[in-house]
């Protein structure tokens, strides 16, 4: 079985076609199930955010075009661009990917924290689906705990900047006076709960929080002092917004073209500042063709957020060599487990010989078989048996040129010390 991590992030495609391979939350045991369920596949977890679509799996070398042939099939997306967008990653290689993702290493804001807790989530996910065996379980442990390192033991965790606080700061760029803005967030997850923090610490003093479930934006709300209204209650909340903030998990637009229009006669054209953080887009692209809005996806925030990766570049490197020596460290249990099976497979062979050579000699012995020949064919029967197939391998080995096999067989036998 080999360890595969492919997938798509915000590195090698566009927000437009992230949005078609991202996932509901709600669907995902069925997706892990309809993918465990595919030929050369085995073990797989799903990580789906707003910057990255994930599939870790184990299988054989046909694994990784089987669920590419799936995501083209179920998913909105061409065999073209998701070819142009797709990675595949296996073994070691795969190994290191999954640590620098829960690491904070692979994402958009150097050593963010939040994609910890979703790669945990998302193992979380798979395990109660079934589809996590020994193989996985390892890799995700061995992973938590390099990142649980990289953040202990490297300065890539202080002062963490996220994708939260980036879009905050972009609307400082936009607002001398935040104080005077009134935001609208729409979402009550983490997420959005950084945003309402780097708001609050900007001096909005005017919050509304948006959700599908009241009780959840109350209980967020509270903390920030702000309101909490359902979705169904955005058209009555927008139009005061200054600021609109952006990160749920629905499949479907919530803010369209038509309701902001609206909003903004309301406001009698006063601007928008709109940032939308999900994936799919919580807010239709052609908002962004309205005069007086101006909308901002999870791509248009690099700027600033690259800004912050410099002074985190030191604190990479560091965590760079604590993922290498987790991967030396994985990759060793890993061949020492085939290690074991191996030896396991031996011994039971060797066993299976030895007691059909036994039971013949007991029936001998029975029969009144003089006890010394009995001995001396069942030490010459077996030692055949053993090594009968070694030899023949080794034969062959030898006619073919392979003498590095023959090598090792003399080390594993020792036979170049036999006089010591």
């Amino acid at each position: 079985m080999t360890i595969w991590a492919l997938g798509i992030n915000h590195k090698t495609a566009p927000v437009a076609v992230r949005e078609r391979v991202a996932f509901d939350p709600a669907g995902m045991p069925l997706v892990l199930q309809r993918l465990q369920e595919l030929d050369s596949v085995s073990e797989v977890v799903v990580l789906s955010t707003c910057n990255r679509t994930e599939i870790y799996c184990t299988g054989d070398d046909r694994g990784p075009s089987l669920v590419a042939d799936w995501l083209v099939h179920n998913r909105e997306i061409g065999s073209a661009d998701l070819d142009a967008s797709l990675y595949a990653l296996e073994e070691s290689d795969a190994v290191a990917h999954t640590m620098r993702v829960a690491s904070g290493l692979d994402s958009l804001v150097l050593g963010e924290p939040q994609i910890l807790g979703q790669m945990k989530s998302a193992f979380a996910v798979a395990q109660e689906a079934g589809t996590v065996g020994s193989e996985l379980g390892r890799l995700f442990r061995q992973t938590f705990s390099i990142a649980k390192r990289v953040r202990t033991d490297t300065a890539i965790g202080q002062n963490p900047v996220s994708v939260a606080f980036a879009a905050v700061r972009m609307s400082q760029h936009i607002f001398a006076d935040m104080k005077n803005s009134r935001a609208l967030l729409i979402g009550a997850g983490e997420t959005i709960e950084l945003v309402a923090r780097h708001l609050q610490q900007a001096g909005v003093r005017h919050m509304t929080l948006a959700n599908r479930t009241l009780a959840r934006a109350q209980h967020l709300a509270q903390e920030f002092h702000a309101e909490a209204v359902l979705l169904e209650d955005i058209p009555l909340a927008l139009p005061d917004a200054d600021i609109v903030i952006s990160s749920t998990a629905s499949p479907l637009p919530i803010l369209g073209k038509g309701m902001v229009e609206k909003a903004l006669k309301k406001r009698r054209h006063k601007p928008m500042f709109m940032v939308d953080i999900a994936v799919p887009r919580d807010i239709e692209e052609e908002v962004g063709e309205l005069s007086d809005v101006y909308l901002y996806t999870v791509d248009d925030l690099r700027d600033i957020i690259e800004e912050n990766v410099r002074s985190r570049e030191d604190a990479a490197r560091q965590a760079e060599e604590l993922i290498s020596a987790g991967v030396d460290h994985f990759m060793r249990e890993l061949r020492a487990l085939d290690a074991v099976n191996t030896l396991t497979d031996i011994r039971q062979h060797v066993d299976t010989l030895r007691e059909d050579q036994l039971e013949k000699a007991l029936k001998q012995l029975q029969n009144g078989t003089d006890p010394e020949k009995v001995l001396r064919t069942f030490a010459h029967t077996f030692s055949n048996k053993v090594l009968h197939k070694p030899m023949t391998a080794l034969r062959r080995a030898g006619s073919e040129g392979r003498l590095e096999v023959l090598d090792w067989s003399r080390e594993l036998f020792d036979l170049d010390n036999r006089s010591e």
